[in-house]
């Protein structure tokens, strides 16, 4: 049974279902990340088995086995390398030392990202933000947000999921990093933005990874759409398309995280008012009130 060595050092972050734990270490005086993969068992729900879903168990092998960000423009993974076996999936990548990369410099970069050639690969996720929303609607939309002052706006933007899904679905469908939070977007080299946990790299609307990125940028929204613009080849997409994908994909992802995190601060006593203050609320509710504008943009559309 596969086990992680002595002296390895557990990471945070990066975890899922499929992900048995991530590790810093050093192997022959290199410094590296270990993630381990478990393959998926005959009880586990049938995504972790489809290719194109978000929660493909195996996506961030493939990345490295087929290696396909190795020389994409904008962005790029780690040197790596996989090695598997009956149980699953090891990943060993090169450490990648933190470069503050501001905000302007990661929008620009996914913007460049977006002309890459990998759509050829069968196993991009596809669909992600209407995958994860289904999901969402399988535990019962946003109920906690039902309960709060903001209920009328939630229930109109849920009910209107759908028809903004297929908004973005018509727009052009560029290569995205899926998960573009600060966290995994620490390195640089030269001109080229060196990535890590590149576990949902896809398929998805332009714009759809800046409306991502932009829940936890420092920087306002302009100044990043104008980065990712500039970035962006020429003809790929116009201005407001690359403003609908990110609105979009950034309004309804952190109702989604909001919702997730007032429903587990709603599980301790006392009001549901007095909660909006708690460590793990508060981070969440901030960068909802940073996206009004956004909001508001969507109702009145």
């Amino acid at each position: 049974m596969w086990q992680p060595e002595p002296g390895w050092v557990s990471l945070p972050g990066g975890l899922s279902a499929s992900t048995l734990g991530v590790w810093r270490a050093s192997i022959e005086g290199r410094a590296v990340v270990v993630k381990r993969l478990i393959a998926p068992s005959e009880a586990d729900p049938p995504e972790y088995s489809d290719p194109e879903h978000f929660a493909y168990w195996r996506r961030s092998a493939d990345v490295v086995s087929y290696d396909a960000v190795t020389d994409t423009p904008g962005l790029r993974g780690p040197t790596s390398e996989v090695s598997e076996d009956a149980d699953g999936i090891t990943i060993v990548a090169d450490w990648v030392e933190d470069a503050a990369n501001p905000g302007l410099f990661a929008a620009r970069s996914m913007g460049a990202f977006a002309g890459a050639e990998i759509g050829h690969l069968r196993w991009l996720a596809r669909r992600q933000l209407r995958d994860r929303l289904a999901r969402v609607a399988q535990r019962g939309g946003w109920p906690t947000l039902a309960q709060t002052s903001a209920a009328r706006v939630t229930a109109t933007l849920w009910d209107r999921r759908d028809e903004f899904l297929d908004l973005i679905d018509q727009l052009p469908q560029v290569p995205q990093h899926g998960d573009p939070i600060p966290a995994n977007l620490p390195g640089r080299d030269g001109d080229t933005l060196v990535a890590v946990d590149w576990g949902s790299l896809g398929l998805g609307p332009v714009g759809g990874d800046l409306g991502y990125h932009m829940l936890m940028a420092r920087e306002e929204f302009e100044p990043l759409l104008d980065a990712y613009l500039l970035g962006l080849p020429d003809g790929l997409a116009s201005p407001d398309q690359v403003g609908l994908g990110a609105r979009v994909t950034g309004v309804y992802t952190v109702l989604t995280r909001v919702e997730w995190a007032l429903a587990r601060a709603a599980e301790g006593e006392g009001e549901l008012a007095l909660k909006f203050r708690h460590p793990s609320v508060a981070p969440h509710l901030r960068s909802l009130q940073r996206q009004a504008a956004h909001v508001e943009a969507l109702l009145g559309w």
